[in-house]
């Protein structure tokens, strides 16, 4: 039992403190440097956060209330949220989000936007048919 609880407990430093360290470095780096890389970003620490919780254990194939396997209650209730945000931040009636569809970086960016409710750009001219 001890071994299982060191397996779910354990922090990134105690587990591989090598691999922490670069993480580490890099953050740094990033912070005193900048990248001229369209395709990269500078994301808070909530963005952070959001991108490594649970949820990154999480399959849940369908929609909110209508999932196609079981133990999805709580990823019901974010994505709930964040359309319930996005229809408030765009004044509409329909939003169509899952936090399976998109990619594991943007879901947790919407999120996190749609959690302040602030203004949210998206701009997709470069997409061929929009």
């Amino acid at each position: 039992m001890n071994e299982m609880n060191s397996f779910f407990n354990s922090s990134l430093s105690q587990t591989d403190p090598e691999i922490a360290a670069a993480l580490h470095d890099e953050l740094f780096r990033q912070q005193d440097q900048i990248e001229m890389i369209a395709s990269e970003n500078i994301v808070s620490n909530a963005v952070l956060e959001a991108q490594g919780s649970i949820l990154t254990n999480k399959y849940a194939e369908g929609y909110s209330g209508r999932r196609y396997y079981g133990g999805c209650e709580y990823v019901d209730v974010v994505e709930t949220l964040a359309i319930d945000r996005a229809k408030q931040l765009f004044n509409c009636n329909f939003v169509m989000f899952s936090l399976t569809l998109a990619h594991r970086r943007t879901r947790q960016y919407f999120l996190l936007c749609f959690s302040q409710v602030t203004q949210c750009l998206a701009c997709l001219w470069h997409r061929e048919g929009i």
